[in-house]
């Protein structure tokens, strides 16, 4: 059953540069060919992006998407180039916490499309669906603390450093320590006013 309006709505997200809708089946040769291209940068800090991914893989994750949009839990954007379709890479909202009205946010980009920007517009227009169509009043966003393009992000849309949160990530079998960015709407609004 779905469970609120963000969940029965199909929203597409842009800038102009960028759109973002929810993944669909038609999706798949697009993401394997995307992540197999990043294994090298995405899987560094994903452990999704390996040497072995897959097409099943890929299958199998718009799936989860498709799923978590129906419950009104996960909400997964597949982030284009809107002149080319290209695309680009995925951000998305999950880890949704309705009593605190809170979500966690992630976010990646292909390789061959890294430090243009992508990753900071694309946060913002999804950071923007969960204040105004989730209404979120917390983003948060946990990186490995050596993932400077990923906090670099952070930063550029508005989010403030908390912390460094003990094993607060893991990735396989392991815990790890993570840096903890908080983002709230006016956050988000003071950065409106900068460029990616």
């Amino acid at each position: 059953m779905k469970t609120d309006n963000a969940a029965s709505s199909t929203p597409v997200l842009s800038n102009g540069k960028l759109l973002l809708r929810p993944w669909r089946p038609c999706d798949v040769d697009a993401l394997y060919e995307a992540a197999c291209e990043s294994i090298s940068t995405v899987g560094r800090w994903l452990p999704w992006c390996h040497a072995g991914y897959s097409r099943a893989d890929a299958v199998e994750w718009i799936a989860h998407c498709q799923s978590g949009w129906h419950d009104g839990e996960h909400f997964a954007f597949p982030i284009f180039d809107a002149t080319s379709g290209e695309l680009l890479g995925g951000a998305g909202l999950n880890q949704r916490n309705r009593i605190h009205r809170s979500a966690s946010l992630g976010y990646w980009v292909r390789q061959t499309r890294q430090r243009q920007g992508i990753a900071c517009a694309a946060a913002r227009l999804v950071a923007q669906f969960g204040f105004d169509q989730l209404a979120l009043v917390r983003i948060g966003i946990a990186v490995l603390p050596d993932n400077t393009a990923s906090r670099h992000t952070a930063l550029k849309i508005g989010a403030q450093f908390e912390a460094i949160s003990r094993q607060r990530l893991c990735i396989g079998e392991q815990a790890h320590d993570a840096a903890v960015y908080g983002l709230v709407r006016s956050d988000l609004l003071r950065s409106l006013r900068n460029d990616c």
